[in-house]
C-alpha cells in the first residue's frame, strides 16, 4: 500500500466521519438538551450529566400533544394512501398508454412541485375554505397532495416505463382488465419504488409546517410541527427548551426508526428500473 493511497483513504474517512458529525450532533444534542432541566440547560454539555424526564412529561401536560402526535399520523397515513393510489394509476395511464400530450403533462405535473408553497398559499386557503375543510385534517391531506404527487407520479412512471411490457402483453391474453394488470401484475414488482415513494411522502408530509399552519386554528387539529412552535413557557419571556427539545426527539425517533426499517426497500427503489429475466 503506497503513501498516497493510504492519504487518499485517510481523507476518505476524515470527510465520511466530518459529514456523519455535521448530520448527527444537532439531533445528539437535541437528546441532550431534552435530558436536562433547570439552569442546566443554559450550560454547554457535550456528554449527559443528569437525566431527567420532566421534560418529556411536561410536553403532554397544558396541551394536546398526544392529539396532535395522532393528528399527524392520520394525516401522514391518508396522504401516502391517496398518493400512491393516484401516482400508480396515473403512472400507468403515462408509462403505458399512448395519447396526445402525454409528454407535457408528465412535465407539468413536475412542474407544480417547483411552485413554492407561499405562491399557491391564497389560493389554497380559498380553495379549503370554500368546500368546507378549513381547521380539518382532510383539508389538509389535499393540501399536501399538492406536494406529494408530483414527485410520486415521476417516480412510478419513470419506474413503470422499465417493466417488461411481455408482462402486460400475457396478462392481456389472459382476459385481465386495466386495474387487474396493475394491482396483480405490476403492483408485486413495483414494491421498492412504492416503499421509497411512500416513505419520502410520509415524510414530507410529517414535517410539513406552512400549511398546518395556516389551515388550522385549534390546538386539537393541529399536527406536531405547529403544535412544537407553539409551545410557550410559563411566561412570554420564557422560551421552554427542554419542552422544546423534547418534543422534537419525540416526533423525530418514528422517521428514524421507518428508515431503519425499510431501508433496504427505500435502496432497491432508489437504484431498481427494471426487472431482470
Amino acid at each position: 500500500m503506497t503513501f498516497n493511497h493510504i492519504v487518499k483513504k485517510a481523507g476518505f474517512y476524515l470527510l465520511v466521519g466530518v459529514i456523519v458529525l455535521f448530520a448527527v450532533f444537532p439531533f445528539y444534542y437535541a437528546i441532550l438538551t431534552a435530558f436536562e432541566t433547570g439552569s442546566a440547560l443554559f450550560e454547554v454539555n457535550y456528554l449527559p450529566e443528569s437525566f431527567s424526564f420532566a421534560n418529556y412529561l411536561s410536553v403532554f401536560e397544558g396541551q394536546p400533544f398526544g392529539r396532535n402526535i395522532f393528528n399527524s399520523i392520520f394525516v401522514s397515513v391518508l396522504v401516502v394512501a391517496l398518493s400512491l393510489l393516484m401516482g400508480v394509476t396515473a403512472s400507468y395511464a403515462l408509462a403505458r398508454v399512448k395519447f396526445a400530450g402525454r409528454g407535457l403533462l408528465l412535465i407539468t405535473i413536475l412542474s407544480v412541485s417547483m411552485f413554492p408553497q407561499v405562491a399557491v398559499l391564497s389560493g389554497m386557503f380559498e380553495l379549503i375554505r370554500a368546500v368546507g375543510l378549513y381547521n380539518s385534517m382532510f383539508g389538509l391531506a389535499i393540501s399536501y397532495m399538492m406536494l406529494t404527487l408530483p414527485f410520486t407520479v415521476w417516480i412510478l412512471t419513470a419506474f413503470m416505463r422499465e417493466l417488461p411490457r411481455e408482462l402486460e402483453e400475457a396478462a392481456v391474453m389472459d382476459g385481465a382488465s386495466p386495474w387487474t394488470v396493475i394491482t396483480r401484475v405490476f403492483l408485486p414488482v413495483m414494491w421498492p419504488a412504492m416503499v421509497t415513494t411512500g416513505l419520502l411522502a410520509f415524510i414530507m408530509a410529517w414535517n410539513e409546517f406552512l400549511f398546518a399552519l395556516t389551515f388550522t386554528l385549534t390546538n386539537e387539529q393541529r399536527t406536531v410541527p405547529v403544535a412544537i412552535a407553539l409551545i410557550s413557557g410559563a411566561s412570554q419571556f420564557e422560551m421552554p427548551w427542554g419542552n422544546i427539545m423534547a418534543a422534537s426527539v419525540i416526533v423525530t425517533v418514528p422517521l428514524i426508526v421507518l428508515v431503519l426499517i425499510f431501508q433496504r426497500r427505500i435502496v432497491s427503489g432508489l437504484t431498481a428500473g427494471a426487472v431482470k429475466g
